[in-house]
């Protein structure tokens, strides 16, 4: 379990320099960190994220190509059905909520942003089957709009290294954020999610090959506790 004993010693001063020196060793040992999405336009990454929700991104990688091809604009989403979509994306996990979602989302786009991609992360969270995780990783990427979202990855990670103690990737989100400064949030996402894909993971955390292992209160437990 995580040391809780350390995190209630350690003031939130303490707490940003760490983290400051995590995603800095981070960085340092993963440089070509990015976003494993394939897209080219930001309503391709709108996409693209909402069929990653509980779904690898190397398989919705395998869906993409052919639909995107198909479906350039929000509008010709909208003219499309969900059970059309269905069929596009049936190797993506849930692909009948997702189908039903992605249209009504493309809706929305094309009736009443005009076809275009809004821009906030507010405005987005009012599009059927977009949350606020799935916002930030948009404006993040699209738009450059400085966010830290959370997802399991980022969660597990942060909990495991004693920056947050919540389970509620909002309030997660808002500690983290807390940490580091704005120009900070994006490339702490990133880095997080390769550190649990990577190391961190969920079932056996790879402690022996961990960069910021002295950092972190779980130092010295056992890969299988």
């Amino acid at each position: 379990m995580l040391n809780g004993a350390r995190m209630a010693r350690e003031s939130k001063e303490a707490r940003s320099r760490r983290f400051r020196e995590i995603v800095r060793r981070l960085e340092k040992a993963m440089p070509e960190a990015k976003i494993a999405l394939e897209y080219q336009d930001e309503l391709q990454l709108l996409v693209s994220v909402m069929l990653s929700a509980q779904c690898t991104d190397a398989v919705v990688n395998t869906v993409t190509p052919a639909l995107f091809a198909r479906y350039r604009t929000a509008a010709d989403y909208a003219r499309s059905t969900p059970s059309r979509l269905g069929e596009q994306i049936r190797r993506v996990g849930l692909w009948r909520a997702k189908s039903k979602a992605l249209h009504a989302a493309m809706t929305t786009i094309a009736q009443e942003f005009g076809g275009k991609l809004p821009r906030t992360r507010e405005e987005l969270c009012q599009l059927p089957g977009v949350g606020w995780k799935t916002a930030g990783v948009v404006v993040n990427h699209a738009f450059g709009t400085p966010a830290l979202p959370v997802d399991t990855h980022v969660g597990r990670v942060a909990r495991r290294l004693g920056l947050s103690r919540q389970e509620d990737p909002r309030k997660v989100e808002d500690e983290l954020a807390a940490l580091l400064p704005e120009k900070l949030w994006g490339r702490a996402h990133q880095l997080l999610i390769w550190h649990g894909r990577r190391t961190c993971e969920s079932r056996r955390p790879h402690c022996s090959r961990c960069v910021v292992l002295q950092l972190c209160p779980r130092r010295g437990v056992t890969e299988s506790d």
